[in-house]
């Protein structure tokens, strides 16, 4: 099969590869499926560029999208042919989705509507179910988001832009912040209706001024490093939740005293390594968005396999809005 990889770290032009792999085959439990689209996230670009290897080489990306075309034993033979979406397909393994065919266990393997297309489907693994998931713990923790305002951190991201759809969809008033009128655009087009523009004016501000002083009753945020401050002058609520999935900054310092006496509540997630209850809701209720045609997409640009490395410089660059494909 055709394939890319890479064999040690380093810059995308430097080490990514294009060649032929063997084709797997699917072992007990697994389908193998013939890969029609692969998403490139922001983590895969960081692997490649810093993550040690444990293995001789690594075909890099978790998302993806195809059809299946064999299944091991203990597999229902009534999946082949059918289409899917993958979620966690390079995960603690060397081989992800950025080649021709994969084999992974067939729990990771989601059917795809028909009336979804294979390069939406490719977003499903990470943007989609880290905005399901940011939904779900939202709902958890603050109740019923209908009226609720929501501050919602990179708005226009590839997962900001699930989150607002998501939040709108919930009944709940979507506020975020953007880093340009493009970006606005992009992001209001999902359901945002109050954009803050967080590189020229003070975020808390404009939160309490939307809000008539309160702060938002919940913060679904991607930026911990600022969202932690944020929070502290006034743009959460007392008694306000974060749901937080990402962090600019590895090491966080927390402005106690404001977060105690607001009684601010903190949940973080990791979309890779969600509960088994909370995997199977998250997959159920965006296959239920995806089934009826809820949810917009947005392509920023698609790539073939040969052009991997300026996919990943594209990502890398973070100048485009929406996600990026490579097609296979």
């Amino acid at each position: 099969m055709k394939a890319a990889w890479y064999s040690q770290n380093g810059e995308a032009q430097d080490v990514m590869q294009v060649g032929e792999l063997p084709t797997p085959t699917p072992q007990a439990g697994e389908v193998l499926v013939r890969m029609a689209a692969s998403g490139v996230n922001p983590s895969d670009v960081k692997s490649r560029r810093a993550r040690p290897l444990t293995d001789a080489l690594v075909v890099p990306h978790s998302d993806g999208a195809g059809v299946i075309e064999a299944v091991g034993a203990g597999v229902s033979a009534s999946r082949v042919g059918q289409r899917v979406w993958l979620w966690n397909g390079q995960w603690q393994r060397p081989m992800g989705t950025c080649a021709e065919y994969i084999a992974l266990s067939e729990s990771q393997a989601v059917a795809l509507p028909d009336g979804t297309d294979f390069a939406a489907g490719a977003c499903m693994g990470i943007p989609g179910l880290t905005a399901m998931q940011a939904v779900i713990l939202a709902e958890r923790l603050a109740g019923d988001l209908r009226g609720k305002t929501v501050l919602v951190t990179g708005a226009s991201s590839a997962v900001g832009h699930y989150i607002t759809q998501m939040v709108t969809l919930a009944g709940g008033r979507a506020i975020g912040t953007v880093g340009s009128q493009a970006k606005a655009e992009h992001a209001r087009a999902a359901g945002l209706q109050e954009a803050i523009f967080y590189k020229t004016e003070s975020v808390p501000e404009r939160v309490k001024a939307l809000t008539q002083g309160r702060g938002a009753e919940v913060i679904l945020d991607m930026d911990f490093s600022t969202t932690s401050r944020w929070a502290a002058e006034g743009a959460l609520a007392a008694h306000g939740q974060v749901v937080c999935y990402g962090s600019n900054a590895p090491d966080v310092s927390l402005p106690f005293r404001p977060w105690l006496f607001q009684s601010i509540g903190v949940k973080f997630f990791l979309v890779y390594d969600l509960t088994p209850a909370d995997r199977q809701l998250a997959v159920a209720r965006l296959s239920d968005m995806l089934a009826r045609n809820l949810l917009q997409h947005s392509m920023s640009a698609r790539f073939s396999l040969d052009q991997i490395a300026q996919a990943h410089r594209t990502v890398e660059a973070g100048q485009t809005v929406g996600n990026v494909v490579v097609d296979l």
